[in-house]
C-alpha cells in the first residue's frame, strides 16, 4: 500500500489566501492540482463560501473537502453545523479540529463526511491515539485527517502517526501536510519534515488525498507540491541528493 503519484495533492485555500477562497482558486488554476480544500478557518467566512459553493467551478479536482471554522465565535454551534448541511448532499466531507465540538448532536448527521483532524500541542484533546481513540467513541462513523505536522510536533520520534495510521487507518479519507513551528504558523517543508513523511509513506495508501498547508506565495506552488511528491515517496537516499543539489524544479 505504498505511495505513488496516484497521490491527489493540492492545496487549502486558506493557505494561499486568507479569507479568500476565490483567489486562492484562481491561484490554483496555474499549477498541477487535483484536490482542493476549501478553507472557513474564522467563522464569518463560512456563510459565504457555502452560498458560493454550487456556483463554484471545481470539476477538475478528483477531491474537494471543506475546513470547519476552528473556533465559533460569531456563529453557534449548531448554526455552524446547519450552515454546512448543503455538504451532505455534495457529498464533500467536512474537516474539523475535535476541540471545537462540544455537541455531538449536531455533527450527526454528517455520518462518515465528518471528518476529525489530529491536534497540535496548543489543543486540549485530538492529540494522541487515546485522545481520538475517546472522539471516534462518540462518532463512530467518522473518518480521519491525518494531519503530519500535528503529529510531528507532538511526538518528533514519528511514533504517535504511525500509531495513529495503524489503529484508524480504515478511518484515514485525507492528509494535512506542511511544516509546523512553535506557534502553530504553516511553513514550506524542511527536509527533515520531509523525510519524516517519508517514514509514513508507505502506511499511506496511494488514493488518499494530500492537502498541502504551507503558506506559500503563488510563485513557490509548484516547488511545493514537488517537495510533498517526494515526501509520499520512500526514496529517503533520493531527497536526499536532491536537497542537497536544491534541485527541485524537475523533481516528480
Amino acid at each position: 500500500m505504498g505511495c505513488s503519484d496516484m497521490n491527489s495533492i493540492g492545496f487549502s485555500t486558506g493557505a494561499l489566501a486568507r479569507g479568500d477562497f476565490r483567489s486562492a482558486l484562481n491561484m490554483l488554476s496555474s499549477v498541477e492540482t487535483d484536490a482542493v480544500e476549501l478553507s472557513a478557518l474564522r467563522d464569518h467566512e463560512l456563510v459565504p463560501l457555502m452560498a458560493a459553493l454550487s456556483g463554484l467551478d471545481l470539476k477538475r479536482f478528483r477531491y474537494v473537502s471543506i475546513h470547519v471554522p476552528s473556533k465559533f465565535k460569531t456563529m453557534p454551534e449548531r448554526a455552524i453545523a446547519a450552515a454546512l448541511t448543503p455538504c451532505v448532499a455534495a457529498g464533500l466531507p467536512i474537516v474539523i479540529h475535535p476541540d471545537a465540538i462540544y455537541d455531538p448532536d449536531s455533527w450527526a448527521c454528517f455520518g462518515p463526511l465528518l471528518c476529525i483532524e489530529n491536534m497540535d500541542k496548543r489543543k486540549w484533546t485530538g492529540r494522541t491515539v487515546a485522545e481520538l481513540t475517546s472522539i471516534f467513541s462518540t462518532f463512530p462513523n467518522a473518518t480521519f485527517c491525518l494531519d503530519i505536522a500535528h503529529a510531528r510536533q507532538i511526538d518528533p520520534t514519528m511514533a504517535e502517526a504511525r500509531e495513529m495510521l495503524a489503529r484508524f487507518g480504515p478511518r484515514l479519507r485525507q492528509l494535512h501536510i506542511s511544516e509546523i513551528d512553535s506557534v502553530g504558523h504553516h511553513n514550506r517543508l524542511s527536509l527533515a519534515s520531509i523525510l519524516a513523511t517519508q517514514g509514513l509513506a508507505e502506511m499511506i495508501p496511494d488514493n488518499i488525498p494530500a492537502i498541502i498547508e504551507s503558506m506559500v506565495p503563488e510563485h513557490e506552488m509548484k516547488r511545493e507540491l514537488n517537495s510533498v511528491r517526494t515526501a509520499l515517496k520512500t526514496d529517503a537516499d533520493a531527497v536526499r541528493r536532491r536537497w542537497a543539489s536544491q534541485d527541485w524544479g524537475e523533481m516528480a
